[in-house]
């Protein structure tokens, strides 16, 4: 049997204290069943009751009091209101200012609407020259439906929905150049709901920096790392490679800090995977030693022929371990792998254990003695592990309430 150390093997006297500990029924074991300690991985899963249940859906009382709450603070517009904001833009009555498009249309408007609406176009406003009792602004680089549609929202803040979503671009660069953010709001909400693709995504990320919409960009930066080998081949990527080398940078540097935390994420979840089953293994350890389980427990246990089979998955492998490990005849230090792993995990309880004079395991008195022997590199080694697999207990019950769950 070997030890826990391959260089230090642990006195025959310690295998028969071990032995004698237990009241062992026979039954044939296979050692290719030991491997792991603990046969469920999943086990942990298990316990996902213990997750708080979600809030409840707001009443209709709630949104009630929400209508009754704008009402108060007189914020609620009426529909005819809207409706009268709309008639004045398109009957045009009164207007004194001519918006010219890029095709030599114009559009009548209000120039104390655009004023109050927009502060830049205010300021065009101040600086342009009356001709023939009217002012003229031009708006180039844009189509006449997207300048339409613009301004029919600085009177009403209503709009077609098939239009916005046609020119929902154009109105963004609209919205931001006129300094106009409810706009902006709509237009950023519209192409976050679907409108962007694996081929529009390099455009709308290069305008969402411009138009100064940081989460507009953020959501293209994360579409592009979820499906890069697919943008990467699109016509948008090979434009913005050639015209934005610095962006395309920016945007390999994501890709791979990105690869780097899901590799990350993926050991610690590992590792995490590894401390929960030490600590499953370790409260396994215990409800043998003291209460008995399946075909082996305490010398003083009796078993009943009628005994209902442990619901607990990690005392299976357990019990396959320690059946192995009393029975051991290799006496070769670290010669038995399955031996080696029962004695970590006896040190490894020996730690842990804050009674060793009342506890039942086998040899955890001994074995904090042998700590003393041990050099400071294992023995700094050892505290790491412990402070881990202690931590891990705040995801798991006790064991007691977990088997009582599964049984």
């Amino acid at each position: 049997m070997a030890s826990s150390t391959p260089d230090s093997p642990w006195p025959s006297s310690t295998h028969d204290s071990f032995s004698g500990s237990f009241n062992i029924h026979i039954e044939e074991a296979n050692p290719d069943d030991i491997l792991p300690v603990l046969e469920d991985p999943t086990s942990s899963t298990s316990y996902s009751h213990n997750i708080p249940k979600p809030p409840p859906v707001p009443s209709k009382a709630c949104t009630q009091n929400k209508l009754f709450k704008r009402l108060s603070q007189s914020c609620y517009v009426p529909n005819e209101t809207i409706d009268t904001w709309d008639k004045l833009f398109k009957e045009a009555y009164g207007a004194d200012v001519y918006i010219c498009t890029k095709d030599e249309s114009s559009i009548p408007v209000h120039s104390s609407v655009l004023t109050i609406a927009s502060p830049v176009l205010g300021k065009f406003l101040q600086q342009s020259k009356v001709r023939n009792g009217m002012r003229y602004i031009k708006i180039p680089g844009v189509p006449y439906e997207a300048v339409y549609a613009f301004i029919r929202f600085l009177y009403s803040s209503c709009y077609e929905k098939e239009e916005m979503k046609k020119f929902v671009l154009h109105l963004l660069v609209l919205s931001h150049s006129y300094s106009v953010p409810s706009l902006k709001r709509v237009c950023i909400y519209i192409l976050e709901q679907g409108w962007i693709t694996k081929e529009n995504v390099v455009d709308v990320l290069q305008l969402a920096r411009k138009c100064d919409a940081p989460r507009l960009s953020l959501i293209c930066v994360r579409m592009v790392v979820k499906d890069f080998k697919a943008i990467s081949s699109t016509e948008g990527w090979k434009v913005m490679k050639r015209v934005s080398p610095a962006l395309e940078q920016e945007l390999l540097e994501s890709v791979v800090e990105a690869d780097s935390r899901k590799e990350e994420r993926l050991k610690k979840k590992e590792e995490k995977k590894v401390y929960l089953q030490l600590y499953e293994a370790m409260e396994a350890l215990l409800h043998i030693c003291r209460d008995g389980c399946r075909t082996i427990g305490p010398r003083d246990k009796v078993f009943k022929g009628s005994q209902v089979a442990c619901g607990f998955p990690a005392c299976k492998g357990l019990e396959t371990l320690v059946r192995h490990f009393s029975g051991c005849k290799t006496r070769v230090p670290g010669g038995c792998a399955h031996c080696k792993r029962m004695w970590q995990l006896l040190e490894l309880h020996s730690r842990i254990c804050n009674e060793p004079e009342l506890c039942k395991v086998p040899l955890c008195r001994h074995l904090k003695e042998k700590m003393q022997q041990q050099t400071k590199k294992d023995e700094a080694k050892w505290k790491l592990l412990v402070s881990k697999v202690v931590a891990a207990k705040d995801t798991l019950g006790p064991i007691s309430g977990r088997r009582s769950r599964l049984s």
